[in-house]
Parts: C-alpha cells; structure tokens; sequence
C-alpha cells in the first residue's frame, strides 16, 4: 500500500513527531511510522485518537475506514489536503517533498522567492537532488512579458512582480550550467504555480487581484492516470515547450 501522505503531513502541520504522537495517544512510535510508511489503517478507536489529538478529521486521514469496498479510483483519491492559503503550508511539508523526490523535481511559477528565502538551503538541496539524478528543471517568468506586467496591475503590485521575477533569477544564477538542472523563463499567463516532487505536487492556485500566498493549495499524490495530478502534470509540460532556456 502507498504511504500515507495526509497522515505525513498532518504529523508536521501539527508540529508533532512520532514520538510525541505516540505518547499522546498512548501507542507504540514504530506503530505510528507503519500508518504513515505502509499506508496502513488503524483501528478505530485509534485512529479517532489521532485525528483528535492533530485536530483532524477521521474520515480525512483514512478515507477506507468506514467506507465499505468498491471498485474503481476515487475521484478524490489524489488530494492529500487543501489548504487556504499558500502561507499555511508548513515549511516542513514543502521541504519533506522535495527531500523525497528521486527521478524529477519541477518548479513553474513566476518568481517564488520564498524558496530560497524561507529555505537558504534551497540550491544545495536542488544541486545534491541532481547529483544523486534527479532531473531538475525550473520555470520562471519573464520579467519583461505581457503577461507578468499584466499580473502585476491586476494584483495592485505594480512593477513588484517584474522585480521580483528578475530576482528569482539572480537567485537561481548559481545553479546554470549545473549538470541534471534546467533553468528556464516563460512570458504565459499563470494560472498555477506547480511544485512537483516525483508523484507528488503543491498546485498552488491563483484568485484574480491577490497575490499567490494569499491563494488556496491543493497538495495531491499520483493515484490513477489522467486525474488532478495529470492535469497539472501537463500543464507544466505544456509551459516548458514554450519556454526560453536561461544560460550563464
């Protein structure tokens, strides 16, 4: 069985670890890490002590626990949790996914400074992931586009995005040329920013006027082909086949 993300992450959301659960709900650590590591359900009485003790709802963190069987794939299946606001996402969760990745990290935004500001680590962690094969590949905006400028007046930001777009750039300078990441710049109108690790991704939405910390966050993980994860997945996909490659 896949690992259970929701339960992963409400953990961190929580500030809590498998110790501190364990002890809260009077259990074994090893047993916590099964339920998150092996996607495994607990028993009831259980897990309605987790969920209470991080403030979550049951049926959330283990959807099959009182759901009688079925076949085929949930049209939910794929959302792990929606946050309100990209500033509700724990740092924790964002660098827990990347940490994990394997095979491909993608990053399509326009700036997304908080990156590199919330984790100064940021390029370290990109540089070792594409050392260890990871293919990276990074798309930003284009800080002279029509369409940056057009999200700048729609947000009441003025030329701050453009800024903050050139500044992205200086932050990711480092890593061009490095082998495994690709640095690119796209001038499409953004209706998400996508943050993917492997099959798993922050799809962080974009309401008219507000800025993108300000907007809702869906955290989703690969279950089926040509779901929400696919959706995005292509998305990105989509963008990058027009993008300009960075150089040094």
């Amino acid at each position: 069985m896949p690992p259970n993300e929701r339960l992963r992450t409400a953990i961190a959301a929580a500030g809590e670890t498998t110790r501190t659960l364990a002890e809260t709900v009077g259990t074994d650590p090893k047993t916590i890490e099964r339920w998150v590591n092996t996607g495994r359900t607990p028993h009831r009485r259980n897990a309605h002590r987790v969920a209470e003790a991080l403030k979550e709802d049951v049926a959330y963190l283990w959807p099959r626990l009182d759901a009688p069987r079925k076949s085929g794939a949930s049209p939910h299946a794929e959302l792990i949790r929606v946050y309100p606001q990209r500033s509700d996402v724990p740092l924790e969760a964002w660098r827990a996914m990347f940490e994990r990745a394997q095979t491909a990290i993608e990053v399509m935004v326009y700036a997304a400074v908080f990156l590199h500001e919330q984790m100064p680590d940021w390029n370290d962690l990109l540089r070792a992931k594409a050392a260890a094969g990871c293919r990276v590949r990074i798309l930003i905006g284009d800080p002279d586009s029509q369409a940056v400028r057009l999200r700048g007046r729609e947000e009441k930001f003025g030329h701050g995005i453009e800024s903050r777009c050139r500044l992205a750039r200086l932050h990711y300078a480092p890593l061009l040329g490095v082998e495994g990441i690709d640095v690119a710049q796209h001038a499409t109108t953004l209706y998400n920013s996508v943050y993917r690790a492997d099959g798993e991704l922050f799809a962080n939405t974009h309401v008219y006027g507000a800025n993108a910390y300000a907007n809702p966050v869906f955290h989703l993980r690969r279950r089926q082909e040509q779901g929400m994860f696919d959706a995005y997945a292509a998305s990105f996909e989509a963008v990058w086949s027009t993008a300009e490659p960075i150089r040094k």
